[in-house]
């Protein structure tokens, strides 16, 4: 048995997240990543914002910080410049980190900077209420959107890519296995690493749009999932509304952190 217990902060239980929510699924899917490439507790730095995945640090006995709506990376950034040596992971929802925080997202990722960016995309503002947010889907509807959203929908993972960041992938709460790989790529990887996940949120995204159980949601990732590799194949009509898993970017830039060593050394010198 896989030991999470290890890894809780059990006088914090129970958790706040409704029967069916994936955030648990990603927390143990991020546990088990940083238990198989054996990242000790003291060297975590998990950071968050405002929204339910961002309950997240709460739960979990690393180094934690619990901060602002949108700021999780602007705290993040500061964090890693500070203590260089820490693993600084964000967790982050699709709205807290797209929409208030879109621009501290788009930067780091452009600067490179050596955190890993893990959001939680259920296409949903879920623990303020169940308002639309930037990755809505066309059509689908939220208490602010009330008739269905009729504004385009971000795509997380290709605008980390246009920014710069050097991984990027992919995955569903069903594809926990493949997630779990994805993880301890991003976690390892030198530069800014983006994971997204598609979680179902059961009691503001699913019900008002008539998906179904989060057994539903599960198996609809499933059937409406291609691989990378295969979509490539594809034709943009074949892959229409589909969801395209796997690692989408994996390539090398100079890392932040360490080009300001160099830049301050190169000051100190002259």
């Amino acid at each position: 048995m896989f030991p999470y217990e290890k890894y809780l902060r059990f006088s914090k239980f129970p958790h706040i997240w409704c029967t069916g929510c994936g955030c648990g699924i990603i927390l143990k899917s991020i546990l088990r990543a940083i238990e198989r490439i054996k990242l000790s507790k003291n060297d975590i730095a998990l950071v968050s914002g405002i929204g339910c995945s961002s309950r997240t640090p709460g739960y979990v006995d690393f180094n934690t910080l619990h901060t602002t709506h949108g700021r999780a990376i602007a705290f993040a950034t500061g964090l890693k410049l500070a203590k260089p040596a820490l693993k600084v992971l964000v967790i982050s929802g699709d709205g807290d980190a797209t929409a208030i925080g879109g621009n501290h997202f788009i930067h780091a990722a452009r600067r490179n900077l050596d955190i890993t960016v893990i959001i939680y995309n259920n296409h949903i503002y879920g623990m303020t209420g169940g308002q639309a947010s930037p990755t809505t889907p066309i059509g689908k509807k939220g208490s602010t959107a009330p008739y269905g959203s009729i504004e385009p929908s971000f795509d997380i993972s290709g605008l980390a890519i246009a920014a710069g960041a050097s991984f990027v992938a992919r995955a569903t709460c069903y594809h926990v296995v493949q997630l779990d790989k994805y993880l301890e790529k991003g976690f390892m990887k030198k530069g800014f690493s983006l994971i997204e996940v598609l979680a179902p949120c059961p009691t503001y995204y699913s019900r008002p749009n008539r998906l179904g159980t989060s057994v539903d949601m599960l198996r609809w990732y499933k059937e409406n999932s291609i691989p990378v590799e295969k979509a490539r194949t594809l034709s943009e009509y074949e892959k229409k509304d589909k969801i395209i898993i796997g690692i989408l970017e994996d390539r090398e830039r100079p890392e932040f952190c360490e080009e300001y060593k160099k830049m301050a050394e190169r000051i100190r010198k002259s």
